[in-house]
This record gives structure tokens, sequence and C-alpha cells, in this order.
């Protein structure tokens, strides 16, 4: 059954998670981390009712503010975040950091941002760090979950083959998979074991930008239906009942995103078939590493 944009979807913790999020990434350039206050106090207006942020986006403030002018009650936003990977070893310190940051006392999900642990040089420049595991990092995050300050907790960027090895020792079953899908990364394999796993899976740059975006097919359908081709992109992961973090910080797309049509069984395949195993927002770099990992690390 296909998801609708008002959906809600249950997480093996109990909770209700919104099935559309807006983004709230924004690059260190100017004032644009503060900027994100404005528009996504314009997305709560439009309806939104799930944010997603990250300790390492720098909008955590900016997120908190706009939840607090919004008027809405706590309860009434579903705030995602996330561990940094730089934070690997200091996970207590790093949730707290983000709680006084968002001005609030609980997180809806937390989640591991990469499986990775990395220190940043001076210059910028990632360096791996090989003393600690993501195995020890979850065993931390499990510990946040059971004192009741995250509702849920999750992972992002985690393949099979990760969540396997996370799988042997975790004492709590991540409650979502936050990873990169579009209609050229369907991530079948992928969705069809956390799904098999009581796993949701939640898709980021779900339009997979213009690249996608100006995919005939998708245009074609677009054309059809008289509405965007991301329009088109974003009802197709509700068809297939995925989770989607789409990121807007224009107050007409934001209502775009959230008046999706129900797309037929043929549309679908023919979206389906666009699916090339391809990355774009996280792909290798010209030494094949994805933020210091190798492919073969990442499980990709």
């Amino acid at each position: 059954m296909p998801f609708l944009p008002t959906d809600s979807v249950a997480l093996s913790s109990g909770i209700q998670m919104p099935v559309i999020a807006n983004g709230s990434w924004a690059p260190p350039t100017g004032n644009a981390r503060a900027e994100v206050k404005d528009w996504t106090l314009t997305a709560l207006k439009a309806g939104y009712r799930h944010i997603d942020t990250a300790l390492g986006y720098g909008t955590e403030k900016s997120v908190g503010l706009a939840v607090k002018e919004s008027g809405l009650k706590r309860e009434d936003v579903f705030i995602t975040t996330k561990l940094p990977y730089t934070d690997h070893s200091r996970v207590q310190d790093s949730f707290n950091e983000s709680l006084t940051n968002l001005g609030v006392d609980y997180i809806d999900l937390y989640l591991v941002h990469w499986p990775q642990c990395v220190d940043l040089e001076a210059d910028g420049t990632i360096k791996v760090t090989s003393g600690l595991t993501f195995v020890e990092v979850w065993a931390e995050i499990e510990k946040i979950y059971e004192g009741k300050k995250a509702k849920a907790v999750g992972v992002s960027n985690f393949s099979i083959k990760n969540l396997e090895i996370l799988l042997k020792s975790a004492k709590v079953v991540p409650a979502v998979n936050q990873v990169e899908l579009h209609p050229y990364l369907a991530q079948n394999e992928l969705r069809q074991y956390c799904k098999d796993k009581g796993i949701v899976i939640e898709a980021y740059t779900p339009s997979g930008y213009s690249k996608v975006r100006n995919d005939p097919v998708i245009d074609k359908i677009a054309q059809k239906h008289k509405v965007t081709p991301n329009q088109i992109i974003l009802a197709w992961h509700l068809f297939r009942e995925t989770v989607i973090v789409p990121k807007s910080a224009n107050e007409e797309r934001q209502r775009e995103n959230l008046n999706l049509l129900v797309l037929s069984d043929e549309e679908v395949e023919q979206i389906d078939a666009l699916d090339r195993g391809e990355r774009i927002c996280n792909k290798p770099n010209e030494h094949g590493l994805v933020w210091g990992w190798t492919m073969e690390q990442l499980g990709w």
C-alpha cells in the first residue's frame, strides 16, 4: 500500500515517524546555516512535522529556534539528528551537545551518521581511526536509548554487510537506516533486507538532484500529470513505502513536496527500470574512497 504524504510509519521502538521530512543541510558559507531557521519555519507552517538535521550540518540551533518559534508543541514535531563520524569516541557528550543546540530534552530519532570513525586534520584532511568500531559506538547509542533521551535510534549509510556485523552483537536493532536512494540508485536488496529485519528505510538525496530529475522518463510522466519531475520522483518513493528527506528552502517547493499523486503500477515500473546503481551524492573520490573508507569497507 503506497504511503500518502500525510502518513506516518511505525518504528520498532513504538513511535510514529512522519514519512516526509524536510532536510536542513546547508553549506558552511556566509549566513546559510543561520538562514535554516527561516526556511524550517516555512516548512513547519506548510505542514511538515518531521525535520531532519545533524550535528555535522551545523544547523541544529537553527532548527531548534524554528520549532520554538512555530508555536507547535514539542511532541508534534519529529526531530531527527545524527552522531558525527568525528564523535564516535564521545557519543554521550556529542548527544548532549545536540540536545543543547536544539533546545530540547529528547530526540525522536538519533542516527549514527556514518559507520567509520574519523579525525579531521587542521587542513580538512580525513584521517580514519581504526581503534574504534561501529559495534562499540552502537553499544553507547543503546545506552542513550535505554535512558529514554532518544525515542528511537538508528543508522545511516549502513550496507547489508555492515548491518550484518552490527546485528551480531546489537541488543537493539536499528529502527531506521537512512541512505542515499533515488531512481538511479534504487537499493532494492538493501530495502528488502531492512524490511525483513524490521528496519525502516529512509532516503536522502531522494530526487537524485538535477541528474535524475532531467531523465526523459521522469520528464514524460511529469508532463502527463502536469507536475514537476521532483514530485514524480517523490511519489515513486512513497509508492515503494520509503520515508523521504527532500530538502527545500523555497516555500512553494516545500508545499509541492507535500502535494504528491499516486503513480500507476506501469509508471512505477518505468521508473524502476532506471536503476543503475549510481551514487550521486556520496560517490568515491579519485582514490576510490568515500569519507575515508573504501567501497569494500562500506559494503557498497
